[in-house]
């Protein structure tokens, strides 16, 4: 069997460190690495639209912003096809035909969907598209064959529901569709970054992030602002590393040779993180240091994505030849869909045959 990925992002807004993180820098180095016969990356318009439908220009104007990030981080359209979910009509008629294998509760008792909900106060008013979000997910998966997912721990329930609809599928029509494996992070620091503000995440909505197309001087100014242990009030006070975002970002971000180059008194994390725990050590030279591990790590993505964004019309082109290239396949999956539940009419000589035969009876 082929090995295909599938992951995608939101159009919402442009990607943070969060997502490179969490799933964008990992991606370019499973393509980089062939680990993949195939990898689709889909810009998730029409799963946006279900909380953003009054706000429909936002979606459209970030579709460009995402499909930027991702050029700048280093995935190749040669490699990896990117395309636009809402140019993939297939993709809302299998979300049709699976909404008939899940029930109202089964839905309303994934976790992930209750704490969305609850993140955007949809609880008394909750949009039919956003309640459905893992049926949609299942079909974007399903599509393409894609038997690997990368996802974070909190996303787990939704490839879990995506697996029972793939077996009630398979089991009440035909073998056809390939069930999906979660490919979680290796490396848990990242799989969850911490908003600027110590909330629990970094989220466009919260406002509480740091962009990858951020000038130096805007990152600057956010890191020097960055929440940390409230009861380190003075130098020589003992500090708390645990669930402090500017030690959460150093873990994800430096390695040892950033300290010999911007801050040599120190040989590695463990050596500043006791310091900051038996105190004498600043909260504001643990965010000048952490400013300057950003800065170089975001400087060159900020610097292709200048560069990119001189070619508005290459980017469009990348993104109608991958939308064009995802159709095809998912044609193919549809076809087969539709031989499964024998709603092939008019290819499914056999029907006609079995029509002919009941009327000539009676």
């Amino acid at each position: 069997m082929k090995k295909v990925m599938l992951t995608g992002d939101r159009p919402t807004g442009r990607l943070h460190l969060g997502h490179y993180v969490g799933s964008l820098k990992r991606r370019v180095e499973l393509q980089n690495a062939g680990c993949f016969d195939e990898m689709y990356v889909m810009i998730a318009d029409s799963q946006a639209i279900t909380d953003n439908a009054y706000n429909l220009e936002k979606v459209r104007q970030n579709i460009l912003e995402v499909a930027l990030d991702y050029l700048a981080c280093g995935l190749d359209p040669s490699r990896v096809t990117i395309f636009i979910q809402s140019q993939i009509p297939e993709l809302t008629e299998l979300t049709f035909y699976y909404m008939n294998l899940v029930t109202l509760s089964r839905l309303e008792r994934n976790p992930t969907v209750k704490n969305e909900i609850k993140l955007r106060n949809f609880e008394t008013s909750i949009p039919v598209g956003f309640l459905t979000y893992p049926i949609s997910q299942t079909a974007d998966i399903t599509a393409f064959k894609a038997n690997i997912v990368p996802v974070g721990d909190d996303q787990l329930p939704m490839l879990e529901q995506a697996r029972e609809i793939v077996r009630s599928f398979n089991h009440t029509y035909e073998e056809v569709l390939v069930e999906p494996e979660a490919l979680l992070p290796d490396n848990e620091i990242c799989s969850r970054l911490p908003g600027l503000d110590g909330k629990a995440k970094m989220s466009k909505s919260l406002g509480n992030c740091i962009y990858l197309a951020d000038t130096e001087e805007e990152i600057e100014k956010k890191v020097m602002a960055m929440f940390t242990d409230p009861n380190h009030l003075r130098v020589e006070d003992p500090g708390c590393v645990e669930g402090n975002p500017v030690f959460i970002y150093l873990e994800a971000f430096c390695k040892d040779e950033h300290f010999k180059k911007y801050l040599s008194e120190y040989q590695n994390l463990d050596e500043l993180k006791a310091h900051y725990q038996k105190g004498g050590l600043g909260d504001v030279k643990i965010k000048r240091f952490l400013n300057q591990v950003l800065q170089e790590e975001i400087r060159p993505i900020r610097e292709r994505r200048e560069e990119l964004s001189k070619n508005i019309k290459g980017i469009y082109k990348i993104l109608e030849d991958g939308s064009k290239k995802a159709r095809m396949v998912a044609m193919e999956t549809m076809q087969e869909v539709k031989r499964a539940m024998k709603i092939n009419y008019f290819e499914n000589l056999s029907f006609l045959e079995e029509q002919e035969k009941k009327y000539e009876e009676k």
